[in-house]
């Protein structure tokens, strides 16, 4: 899950890491308000949706030469001018893709006298099952391309959880981004809240782009880009409550409710299969025969007849979707469960497009003899590379 950058500063706040002053805003008025409450008198502008690259982005809506989605303003009336053009207006970046995401919230910001620019970033390795930081002094620019052009801009560490930060890990720091003195001192410190925060909120990943020195001497979270590992949300109901569903796709927050794994893709062949590994295979081996998954969709080993119905009506709402791939090998899985589960989905929502099912494993002969007598325009299929050909060629011929 995702959260927005005000909501995670207020995160790095609660952790003691020092941020500007800010508050955020729905609309013209209240992002006016917001610059009221500020000392001014310089206030920054910036769109709040879940992708980078804001500042380089550019709005749907606007002229070309218009400025991104992170703008300065110098009164309390140009911030009012900025509001006005992104609220409502839909800002494409380099991680949102040609379609972009519309600006429904802002950040008004206390402006920071900026001295130096830095990156700093907490994630899971998950090949040392330990926190790991990236650090370099190369901030504000993406970090992918510091890795390609740059490496040895780039150092990398990990912390050992039976001791957490130790002193040598903030030396690291102040060292790679040429730190002394003070400087030093609340670069280390800064290191630790971010790592308890890190911890304590069972976050996957924690960026801040850039971390700044300011020309006063001090160092600020300029940015933060929050993510947290889903399955240990039950545990911080707190950060469940600043879920944005508005940044999401519908159609995975329906599938969040029934503990399906789906993630909608830009394809035209819906796919549900069960497990993981088969259902990577079978959007592999659609795109070996010429069209592209509309989703992925993983049913899990248990699922009952209402989840896998909830599974096909969730695939029938895409209007991509020109066809449906089920692909079912039964281990845990039953496949008659599928197939009541597939009929009584098309019993609900009907069958516009070409369905091929696809059962091998427990009660297989079960499963096929209830799609073969449910009077279902439904194609059978012997194997996976049997029923790719076959969703292909239907929708082809569609």
């Amino acid at each position: 899950m995702n959260i927005h950058e005000y909501q995670g500063k207020a995160v790095l706040k609660e952790f003691g890491a020092p941020v500007s002053a800010g508050f955020p805003a729905l609309s013209v008025a209240e992002a006016v308000e917001a610059a009221k409450k500020l000392p001014g008198p310089l206030y920054v502008v910036k769109s709040q949706i879940h992708a980078g690259g804001r500042g380089k982005g550019k709005f749907k809506e606007l002229p070309a030469d218009a400025k991104g989605g992170v703008r300065l303003a110098k009164s309390i009336e140009e911030v009012e001018s900025h509001a006005k053009e992104m609220l409502g207006n839909t800002l494409v970046t380099v991680q949102t893709g040609p379609a972009g995401k519309q600006v429904n919230r802002l950040y008004i910001e206390d402006g920071s006298d900026i001295e130096k620019e830095f990156y700093l970033s907490a994630l899971v390795d998950r090949e040392t099952s330990r926190i790991a930081f990236v650090v370099s002094t190369e901030g504000g620019m993406d970090i992918e391309a510091v890795a390609h052009d740059t490496p040895e801009k780039i150092k990398t560490f990990s912390v050992d959880p039976a001791t957490g930060i130790m002193p040598h890990h903030g030396r690291t720091v102040a060292k790679t981004l040429g730190l002394t003195g003070d400087l030093a001192k609340q670069a280390e410190k800064v290191l630790a809240q971010i790592y308890a925060a890190f911890v304590g909120k069972d976050m996957a990943m924690l960026e801040i782009n850039p971390l700044i020195v300011t020309k006063q001497g001090q160092i600020k979270c300029l940015d933060a880009k929050v993510s947290f590992d889903s399955n240990s949300l039950y545990r911080h109901p707190d950060m469940v409550a600043l879920r944005d569903e508005t940044e999401e796709d519908a159609k995975e927050i329906e599938a969040s409710k029934y503990d399906l794994a789906y993630i909608a893709l830009d394809g035209t062949i819906g796919c549900m299969v069960n497990g993981a590994g088969l259902a990577m295979a079978t959007l592999d081996i659609i795109q070996l025969y010429g069209e592209s998954p509309a989703n992925f969709l993983d049913v899990g080993g248990g699922a009952s007849e209402e989840k896998v119905t909830a599974a096909f009506k969730i695939i029938t709402a895409d209007p991509k979707v020109k066809g449906i791939l089920v692909n079912i090998f039964g281990g845990i899985m039953k496949c008659d469960v599928i197939a009541r589960g597939v009929i009584a989905a098309v019993k609900a929502v009907g069958l516009e497009v070409p369905l091929v099912v696809r059962l091998e494993g427990t009660n297989v002969e079960e499963g096929k003899q209830i799609i073969r007598e449910s009077g279902l325009n439904v194609i059978p299929a012997d194997d996976l590379d049997d029923a790719a050909q076959k969703i292909v060629a239907a929708v082809k011929k569609a």
